[in-house]
């Protein structure tokens, strides 16, 4: 491992299943959920879910670059929702689980374009509504949402991939 790491922060719906999956990857050196690029500040997990104060539910991945590469982060964000549903995963509603792509650096918004442009290229009758924004302010969530499957001995269930 390198002393060099970097932050990629995506939002796929509910945080506890996108954070299982990112946190399986070799390389992935930590991760956090939390609440992103919305209006209000430090908000609660309750405040989130009245779909007023504009966050998404967000995963906060920390990699080690020499390891894993942000494209393989891309593709495993592509693959474990469903980037065609506006503000929904699943059995989630809400603006809160949209499909979104918070980027850190000018190279991680060329590659986030890049890749949301070849899944468009490759399925052309799907409509893919991921936001690329840059990161704003990252708010962590309660304690009890963080590595929630794992805390909870469960199988996460709440995700594609």
């Amino acid at each position: 491992m390198t002393d060099q790491t970097e932050t990629a922060t995506f939002a796929a719906g509910c945080f506890w299943g996108v954070e299982a999956a990112f946190r399986k990857v070799p390389g992935v050196t930590a991760t956090a959920v939390g609440y992103q690029n919305g209006t209000t500040r430090n908000p609660t997990y309750h405040d989130v879910c009245t779909d007023t104060t504009g966050h998404a539910e967000v995963v906060r991945v920390t990699f080690d670059p020499a390891r894993v590469s942000y494209e393989t982060l891309l593709a495993l964000f592509w693959k474990i929702h469903d980037p065609t549903t506006l503000n929904r995963q699943g059995p989630d509603i809400g603006s809160q689980y949209r499909s979104g792509i918070y980027t850190h650096s000018e190279a991680q918004e060329q590659a986030a374009r890049a890749s949301k442009e070849a899944l468009a290229q490759a399925h052309p009758r799907l409509r893919i509504v991921t936001e690329i924004l840059p990161a704003g302010p990252f708010w962590a969530a309660e304690d009890y949402h963080q590595q929630y499957f794992e805390k909870r001995g469960m199988v996460p269930t709440c995700h594609l991939g």
